[in-house]
């Protein structure tokens, strides 16, 4: 006859085994699924950086660089894709996954960074890259970034994408506003019709006015650039131009054979 008595230091160890192997899973933000050319991964942020192989998994902490002629293509746990390319450097800050709701965070501290990420239906999936001056967050569609120390930008090819001037960006701005500093401009908050019904600038980015005191939201064929003061510039870029761009077809033809 088999015992069918479990010992209260085993029944503990086994919900114990269980529950640390539920949080180790809501760490994980993907696994590289195309690291091309020389592609690095420093785990934990610490230590030294080893070669990026297919299907490593990648979790919050975790730093991917990529050297010249280099581009990563990451797959976001539950569905997505996170592309970064040549001479890009991406430290993951946040990977909180459930059934039906996902938040990923990266910075990205170098480079470019292609976001394409649809919610399923009834999911709720928030994807955040902040650069150096600014952070866009989505819930579902499909943008680009480029970090740069004294402007970064962000257009949107898909979808709507609300943008806010990093932290780093706020707070020096806060600080001069104690020291009696005033920046020029009010803090509108935009909310963005269809493309079609925006009367802006195309081709050529706008004057720097106003500081970006709270989320503007862009939709399909709009681009922010966003200094490191925290005046931006919003504006309709050519997407003729913008498909000539190597990293931009590349991202496209990957989307396409994924269904997006």
């Amino acid at each position: 006859m088999k015992n069918l008595y479990t010992s209260p230091i085993k029944s503990l160890l086994l919900v114990s085994t269980f529950l640390l192997s539920d949080i180790s899973a809501q760490k994980e933000f993907g696994k590289i699924s195309l690291p091309l050319g020389r592609v690095q991964v420093q785990k934990g942020g610490a230590g030294e950086f080893k070669r990026a192989m297919p299907r490593m998994s990648i979790q919050e902490k975790d730093v991917v660089k990529t050297l010249a002629k280099s581009r990563c293509e990451i797959t976001l746990v539950g569905g997505g894709k996170l592309r970064i390319g040549e001479n890009s450097e991406l430290e993951i800050t946040e990977a909180n996954v459930k059934p039906m709701e996902k938040n990923f965070g990266a910075t990205l501290k170098k480079g470019d960074a292609w976001v394409a990420a649809k919610a399923a239906f009834g999911e709720k999936k928030n994807v955040a890259v902040r650069t150096p001056t600014a952070v866009a967050a989505i819930r579902g569609t499909t943008y680009r970034a480029k970090a740069g120390n004294d402007e970064s930008s962000v257009l949107v090819y898909d979808g709507k994408v609300d943008v806010n001037a990093a932290s780093n960006v706020s707070e020096a701005r806060d600080q001069q506003r104690r020291q009696g500093f005033q920046p020029q401009g009010g803090a509108p908050r935009f909310k963005l019709g269809p493309v079609t019904e925006i009367q802006a600038p195309t081709q050529v980015a706008g004057p720097y006015e106003v500081s970006l005191e709270d989320w503007v939201s862009l939709v399909e064929g709009m681009q922010i650039n966003v200094r490191k003061d925290g005046k931006y510039s919003m504006f309709k870029f050519d997407q003729d131009e913008d498909d000539g761009l190597d990293f931009v077809k590349w991202n496209k033809e990957l989307d396409a054979q994924n269904g997006k």
